[in-house]
């Protein structure tokens, strides 16, 4: 979903911009104020920037804009029709000029033409057209894994993944074995912190008739179901050591044994391996082997949280919008700005898969047609927003407010409902308000703030 910005004094027109923009699927941040305009414009990442001037002031600063976001497109509006200020706007940086004084279809005219010549991959938007289905993402960082998985594809490396929950660690494994010479040959599987130590062995390797009690019959391992394909063991860090040892044998001579059995059976399939744990400190820790740690990290993968990538929020939004929308025939024509300002202010500690069902939920339950609305979110899911959502609900009384005393006790209350929340515990509530935890103490000490655990 192409991301707009407009920045236009007067409310009226304001209004109208947004309104044009909405109902063709535009995402929208619309602002009156300047200041407010140059803070979204520093912290996030626009497509184009709809900025109003009337004067020959404003030309200067869009050459301080485009110099801040060069690859922003800026479309300047002004009711000055003059060749000489158009001109100046264009060497200022503008990628376009349009008259507040034409009739308002050319405004939409001017703004797909100018996004087709400045973001051409993002001009046809109702498919989003990604290199991996499911794998949806244009920021930097996953660009790079998508190169990164590119380059690898016809190799028979193992690969280990990291990342936080949720991030899609095994949608990237999908999609390198999709890419693969394999992409025909079986994919399996397996998450090895979801069964039981005792019978994980058994379920990798296999076993024979009798090797244990309740073993009746012969039974294949995940290794051997797998074939020439590719076998993707999930929280890898939950292995016991001596199951660490025989995984580490049958990567490294490709050979392994079925439980009870004499009989070495080869290993034919590439292994993909993937961890929310930092392997390195428990290699340190000495609860993981170091000898396998180096052999699963051939082609090491990080996946970053989502909360590093906001600018990728619109993009997953729009992709789940989309196919929950199909699941379960509803009629979903978009998101208003305000839904979409809060969701790419919270934090997302379960990250893609918290926005997946989030937008699943809201979808199956949303009982009109049209835009998701700030009433169709869960109100309780936001509770550990950023400041800013709060701050636009602040009522200033007409005497005024001693301004550092209300930010004290702004930030005690959220310190306070940290603390509550984690029943004291100092570094959950820490990590709350995305705090080092020897902040949040200075903090507690300086306020003498204390909180019955």
């Amino acid at each position: 979903m192409n991301r707009i910005l407009i920045y236009e004094p007067n409310p009226e027109l304001l209004a109208t911009y947004r309104g044009l923009l909405e109902n063709h699927n535009f995402w929208v941040f619309a602002c009156s104020d300047e200041t407010e305009a140059r803070n979204l414009i520093e912290k996030q990442l626009f497509h184009l920037c709809i900025w109003s001037t009337e004067s020959s002031q404003g030309i200067e600063k869009i050459f301080s804009i485009k110099s801040q976001r060069p690859e922003m497109g800026i479309i300047i509006a002004s009711s000055v029709n003059q060749s000489s200020f158009i001109v100046s706007c264009m060497r200022a940086g503008a990628s376009n000029f349009w008259a507040k004084t034409s009739e308002p279809h050319t405004f939409i005219d001017n703004i797909t033409e100018t996004l087709g010549r400045i973001v051409p991959t993002l001009n046809h938007d109702e498919k989003i057209d990604f290199p991996f289905p499911q794998f949806v993402g244009r920021h930097p960082e996953i660009q790079e894994i998508f190169k990164l998985i590119m380059s690898i594809k016809d190799t028979d490396s193992t690969v280990l993944i990291t990342g936080e929950s949720g991030t899609g660690k095994e949608v990237v494994a999908r999609a390198i074995h999709n890419l693969s010479p394999r992409k025909k040959m079986p994919w399996v599987a397996v998450n090895c912190g979801a069964i039981p130590g005792n019978l994980l062995e058994s379920e990798l390797f296999g076993h024979t008739k009798g090797a244990f009690t309740g073993a009746t019959q012969n039974r294949n391992g995940r290794f051997q179901i797998a074939g020439s394909g590719t076998l993707f063991l999930d929280e890898i860090s939950d292995l016991s050591f001596d199951l660490q040892a025989k995984i580490l044998r049958a990567i490294q001579n490709k050979v392994y044994e079925p439980v009870g059995s004499p009989h070495s059976l080869r290993l034919e399939a590439r292994i993909i391996a993937a961890t929310n744990q930092d392997l390195e400190q428990a290699v340190a820790d000495k609860r993981f082997r170091e000898d396998l740690f180096y052999r699963l990290n051939v082609i090491p993968i990080y996946i970053p949280p989502l909360r590093s990538r906001k600018s990728d929020i619109p993009l997953l939004v729009k992709s789940f919008m989309d196919k929950f929308a199909d699941i379960h025939l509803k009629k979903i024509t978009g998101i208003a700005e305000e839904a979409m300002r809060c969701l790419m202010q919270y934090q997302w500690p379960g990250n893609i898969r918290e926005l997946e069902n989030l937008i699943e939920r809201v979808v199956v339950l949303k009982r009109d047609e049209g835009l998701i609305e700030m009433k169709d979110l869960p109100t309780h899911h936001f509770k550990k927003i950023r400041l800013d959502r709060y701050v636009a609900n602040v009522s200033l009384p007409d005497e005024g407010v001693d301004f550092n005393e209300a930010v004290n006790d702004f930030e005690n209350e959220l310190i306070i409902q940290a603390l509550q929340k984690t029943d004291g515990n100092k570094n959950k509530a820490a990590n709350l308000l995305n705090l080092n935890r020897t902040t949040l103490v200075e903090k507690l000490k300086r306020k003498g703030l204390k909180i019955a655990a």
